[in-house]
């Protein structure tokens, strides 16, 4: 069973898919929005959740004070379960905008608008690597100045190629068999 751990929906019960999905641990989330709240990565945040699975990562999140959320998720059975979870999350947490989107994540991508401000990937463990840098190159002009971007992906995949995409990991932990990366934009040095 998954909750939301924090927030104005703190305790809420979240459906998980059962087949296809590898929901994010309660103590992988703890540990994570720990930090991203001491980096005042949530509050006023405009989210997107790729491969949102039952949408934990991005209800989480508006739980805790960001202002929208994208949840994009390529199943329909997941993403009638994340439309339910929106629901459900909605009625603790006044002014939620979020919005599912049941397509493929580079299709979703390539017409999205952004700035997202806040970004979690969560593929399928058995995503490729070349899957995983299209992916982050496609994310990159959508992401605000300030981005933070969390990468979720078995401890024995390699790191994510972030640097293909003008980012750069500035933080990583393993939790067993998960490892996450986090990313931001690369801030170019002006020189006169």
């Amino acid at each position: 069973m998954t909750r939301i751990i924090a927030g104005a929906a703190r305790g809420l019960r979240l459906e998980v898919p059962g087949k296809g999905t590898r929901p994010t641990s309660d103590r992988v989330r703890e540990s994570l929005f720990g930090a991203l709240e001491s980096a005042d990565a949530i509050a006023g945040a405009r989210v997107l959740d790729l491969y949102a699975g039952s949408g934990a990562l991005a209800l989480e999140s508006l739980s805790r004070g960001a202002v929208s959320a994208e949840l994009v998720e390529r199943s329909r059975s997941a993403a009638s379960i994340v439309r339910r979870n929106i629901a459900t999350v909605s009625k603790a947490v006044t002014g939620t905008v979020a919005h599912v989107h049941e397509t493929a994540v580079l299709a979703f991508l390539s017409r999205a608008a952004g700035a997202y401000d806040l970004v979690f990937i969560d593929p399928p463990y058995d995503l490729d690597d070349a899957a995983m840098t299209a992916d982050l190159i496609a994310l990159s002009p959508l992401l605000s100045q300030d981005a933070v971007v969390v990468i979720e992906r078995a401890r024995r995949a390699t790191a994510p190629d972030v640097a293909a995409a003008g980012l750069e990991v500035f933080r990583e932990k393993a939790y067993g068999d998960t490892a996450l990366w986090w990313a931001q934009p690369v801030v170019e040095s002006q020189s006169r």
